[in-house]
């Protein structure tokens, strides 16, 4: 499936915002010191938590729009795995140690 086009700006902005190169390729979109974060579309919010199992310290899905983001906190609840808005905003904290 081809990459939305709000699923590549919200990954690049978010990416910027750490200082790191957002990864295109397989894997998670976003790898820092600070944090993982793997953008999702609406749709696709429910591979976000396979895609960041394994994955040590905090790690956050960030929604491309208000649905996206409302399906994440539904989908995470319970769960040590955070919510990020599209500009980068935790809207719920991950509870991981750094």
């Amino acid at each position: 499936m081809p990459e939305s086009r709000t699923h590549k700006t919200t990954a690049n902005r978010i990416a910027c915002r750490f200082g790191v190169e957002y990864n295109k390729g397989q894997g998670v979109d976003i790898k820092s010191r600070r944090a993982t974060v793997e953008v999702e579309t609406p749709d696709t919010v429910p591979d976000a938590l396979r895609q960041l199992r394994g994955h040590r310290g905090p790690v956050y899905i960030a929604g491309t729009n208000r649905e996206a983001v409302k399906r994440a906190i539904e989908a995470t609840q319970g769960t040590t795995v955070g919510v990020m808005d599209n500009q980068g905003n935790i809207v719920k904290r991950s509870t991981r140690k750094p």
